[in-house]
């Protein structure tokens, strides 16, 4: 998806949604709200690549760590962090379970700490 984004110039959020939504969705056998959150996260990785150019932090436009930021797609790393939210999460209060949706399928009856105090 950043290969893209990358290669197409586009950057936000809707256009690249528009570009890889239902390839990242069969590709990985993602969940549509496991899909948008991940495109989100490439969106927001490249606003703030723009953010730290235009702010100097990675040195002068033609300098070798400006160069290096600029010629290639944004990475991530493979174990990085995927955000998550209610409609991925299903919490049994009472029961002090959790069901977590994961890319192999649904984990039920993970155990959890939260109560409703």
């Amino acid at each position: 998806m950043s290969q893209v984004a990358f290669e197409r110039g586009e950057f936000k959020n809707l256009a690249v949604r528009k570009l890889t939504y239902e390839q990242v969705k069969s590709r990985w056998n993602l969940g549509a709200q496991a899909a948008q959150h991940t495109i989100k996260k490439t969106c927001d990785a490249y606003a703030t690549l723009k953010a730290n150019l235009r702010a100097g932090r990675l040195g002068r436009p033609g300098s070798a760590r400006y160069r290096r930021a600029t010629q290639k797609p944004v990475a991530f790393r493979s174990f990085g962090a995927q955000p998550y939210d209610d409609r991925m999460l299903s919490w049994q209060i009472a029961g002090r379970t959790v069901s977590v949706w994961a890319t192999g399928g649904r984990m039920k009856n993970v155990a959890s700490t939260a109560s409703v105090e």
